[in-house]
């Protein structure tokens, strides 16, 4: 039985990962500080879900806590690491920075570490589709630009994108980067803009809405994601003799075995419209409270997912009012409301 470890199991992303994986026959080690960043509740509760399948099983620890995460990672002997744990939020870390540099470079850096020291046949990470930054060519692409942060959070996961090159090129460590475009969907995280949409909205209370709606997103519905990292899996990066042996469509490193690999659904939706659906679907209309674009912000995200596709012959292709059908329908039936 293959086995990975997953950093972040309790979160948005982790928790859907672990359960595909389960699915299809892997063996799951969880790794969660279960901070408080967002209710602690719903990260337990999809521990619990996943603690139903006698193949997982979950250390609850700080990725800042090396020697417990190295134990753990020596213990198990995981073929793979799939690191999704981060402080996650793009407004936050205008508040709260310290927590960014904590939880996104440190932390990546012990996994990366830990993934030396054991020597894994594949580490992959999550960045972000933000490292894109000040980029204006749309759709991104892997070899866009993408050293213009406009926020910390995504400077941080430029670095950590940075940091796991040198490793892959240091000690021949097959990395692959992927990229996420606004992920949504159940179980999402209480700070997400569909979760407050829809909250705001079934309550009548009002919403916030940035740049007066015209903003471009390119929703990407969980499951569709967390497909794209299960196939990315098995596409090993491999060290290439000669640059000119690499596809010129690939974003391969030319001197390690080291990939960036855009997660999207290949669209961009105007966030005026997702409010629409949002309200179409709870049967509400909102109160919309136009505002600002807030710093820190961009006004379109549209991913280029060719790459993704090329590598695995899949595509995200979730439609976003069946994404936000489910996603109300699971809203629903979890606070009932």
């Amino acid at each position: 039985m293959r086995k990975v470890l997953v950093t972040g199991s309790a979160g948005f992303i982790g928790f859907h990962l672990s359960q595909l994986l389960l699915r299809e026959g892997f063996a799951v080690v969880g790794y969660d500080g279960m901070t408080d960043y967002y209710d602690v509740q719903i990260k337990q509760r999809r521990h619990q879900m996943l603690l139903q399948n006698q193949h997982f099983s979950a250390e609850i620890a700080m990725l800042d806590d090396l020697e417990r995460l190295r134990a753990l990672a020596l213990r198990e002997r995981p073929d793979t690491i799939v690191h999704l744990a981060a402080q996650a939020g793009v407004r936050y870390s205008l508040e709260n920075p310290r927590a960014y540099v904590d939880a996104n470079i440190v932390g990546t850096f012990n996994v990366l570490e830990c993934a030396r020291e054991l020597g894994v046949e594949h580490l992959l990470m999550a960045s972000t589709s933000s490292v894109y930054g000040a980029n204006r060519v749309l759709p991104f692409a892997e070899h866009h630009k993408a050293d213009t942060p406009l926020t910390l959070y995504a400077a941080t996961k430029q670095a950590t994108e940075a940091m796991a090159h040198s490793y892959a090129h240091l000690w021949d460590l097959p990395t692959t980067m992927f990229r996420f475009f606004t992920v949504y969907g159940p179980w999402g995280r209480p700070d997400m803009a569909l979760f407050k949409f829809t909250r705001g909205i079934l309550r009548g209370e009002p919403i916030d809405i940035y740049n007066n709606g015209e903003m471009w997103r390119d929703f990407t519905y969980v499951t569709d994601l967390v497909r794209g990292i299960r196939l990315l899996i098995d596409a090993v990066p491999l060290r290439f003799g000669t640059p000119e042996a690499i596809p010129q469509w690939d974003s391969l490193s030319p001197v390690a075995p080291f990939r960036v690999v855009n997660i999207g659904n290949s669209d961009k939706i105007r966030l005026g419209d997702f409010v629409s659906a949002i309200e179409d679907e709870c049967g509400h209309l909102a109160i919309r409270n136009y505002m600002d674009m807030q710093k820190g912000d961009v006004e379109a995200t549209w991913a280029d997912a060719t790459l993704l596709e090329r590598l695995t012959g899949y595509r995200p292709q979730t439609d976003v009012r069946e994404g936000i059908r489910k996603f109300v329908a699971w809203y629903r039936d979890y606070y009932g409301e």
